[in-house]
């Protein structure tokens, strides 16, 4: 066995991105081989120095890759993040620290640049932890039984006077990154989309060797301005042979309105031959099942942490956000360098600055990022020993300031 300081872990050349896809897919254990349309398609992303590989000899057996991304705190502001990616170690190669040499040095490149968080969606909960990530945003998938549901069958459109149109994929590459934006700019949680995901998203550019052919669907408000928009598949069941259960499956629908997210949900769950349609990822308080006459007819079938956050200038991203009202909090971050004080005003702006005070609460950055975008409870996290209340009723001050209204959300996978 090769010893672990005898692997080179180091940025790849572009011209070694081929065995170092093949590492990617041995990692998620899909097929090893990319076509050359796949790997022409990947090329688009590379950026030299922040895909790294391991190497063993001249096999690449770990792979880690990152790039700018913005991220929305609470309020608004759009903060640059580190989003992290096709993040694998080879089954041959496990436990010899790999992973957290990479780490290591991309968020050292992370924290030169200026970015003040880091993302990644994780596929295991225990891994990242150890590194200060923390879960930040949920997601939640509804799976709807139409009939059930107690919808009006005569519906032919938007009460509003707005309308549904069907478009094509020029026509979601065209309205769709401005709409998607507008959505960014006010939801917690929410990532920027660059060109790339747009073409990918819509078959222009193959990342993977088979794409399925999504219908497009958009929600024009009384006015005529674009406010949501739905990307969706359907299968072809027959039931006994005689009759449509058909499935619609959401591939991602953007609403900038309740009024446009009331009108989509409700678009396909009228659609001729569908009897079920799956939501895809949503926020866990999302409007879905209350659009509906029987809320009951819409059943969670999956809920998990989604995006995970690593604070990585703690100053930058609690100054970032907006807060609940007026106060004041002294938070020591045992792993995270020092000691700050949040200061909170009554219209919801704050700052955050090192400080020597009397601290309120002790805890960690991993536990700091999941309170960090208003999902978590300080309160909760004090009853599992997470957080330490240095001064009775801090926990409740935090949850005051911290939390909020609606809850965080990251559409995004990557």
């Amino acid at each position: 066995m090769t010893r672990a300081a005898d692997i080179d872990v180091r940025p790849i050349t572009e011209a070694e991105l081929t065995d170092w896809h093949r590492a990617v897919n041995t990692g998620f254990l899909r097929e090893p081989t990319l076509t050359e349309e796949q790997l022409s398609a990947r090329r688009t992303w590379f950026v030299p120095g922040r895909v790294q590989g391991a190497f063993d000899g001249d096999r690449c057996v770990a792979t880690f890759r990152s790039f700018d991304q913005r991220l929305t705190a609470v309020g608004g502001a759009a903060l640059s993040a580190d989003a992290i990616t096709n993040v694998t170690v080879s089954p041959t190669h496990r436990r010899r620290g790999l992973l957290g040499r990479m780490m290591e040095r991309d968020l050292a490149a992370a924290r030169e640049r200026g970015d003040a968080v880091a993302t990644l969606i994780a596929a295991e909960y225990p891994i990242y932890g150890r590194f200060g990530f923390g879960p930040a945003t949920t997601m939640a998938e509804w799976t709807v039984d139409v009939p059930r549901a107690g919808l009006d069958p005569r519906w032919s459109g938007p009460e509003d006077g707005g309308r549904i149109d069907l478009v094509d994929a020029a026509d979601v590459r065209k309205l769709g990154p401005e709409l998607h934006e507008r959505l960014r700019r006010v939801q917690p949680g929410a990532v920027s989309r660059d060109d790339l995901w747009w073409r990918a998203t819509t078959g222009q550019v193959l990342f993977f060797s088979t794409f399925l052919e999504p219908h497009y669907a958009v929600y024009r408000s009384p006015s005529g301005e674009v406010e949501g928009m739905v990307a969706y598949t359907a299968d072809d069941h027959w039931g006994d042979g005689k009759q449509p259960l058909n499935t619609a499956k959401v591939k991602w629908l953007i609403g900038v309105s309740p009024a446009a997210e009331r009108a989509l949900w409700r678009y396909l769950c009228s659609i001729d031959w569908i009897t079920t349609v799956k939501s895809g990822w949503r926020a866990p308080d999302d409007l879905l099942p209350h659009v509906l006459p029987d809320p009951r007819a819409a059943r969670i079938t999956s809920q998990a942490d989604w995006l995970w956050v690593r604070i990585l200038d703690v100053v930058a991203a609690m100054g970032a956000r907006t807060y609940g009202g007026a106060g004041s909090l002294v938070l020591d971050v045992v792993d995270g360098g020092g000691r700050y004080r949040v200061e909170a005003d009554a219209d919801g702006s704050g700052a955050c600055a090192a400080t020597t005070d009397g601290v309120d609460l002790t805890l960690n950055l991993s536990d700091l990022a999941t309170l960090w975008l208003g999902d978590e409870s300080a309160v909760r996290l004090a009853a599992l020993g997470r957080v330490r209340e240095e001064r009775a009723g801090a926990a409740r001050m935090a949850d005051a300031l911290l939390r909020t209204s609606r809850r965080p959300w990251c559409p995004d996978l990557f």
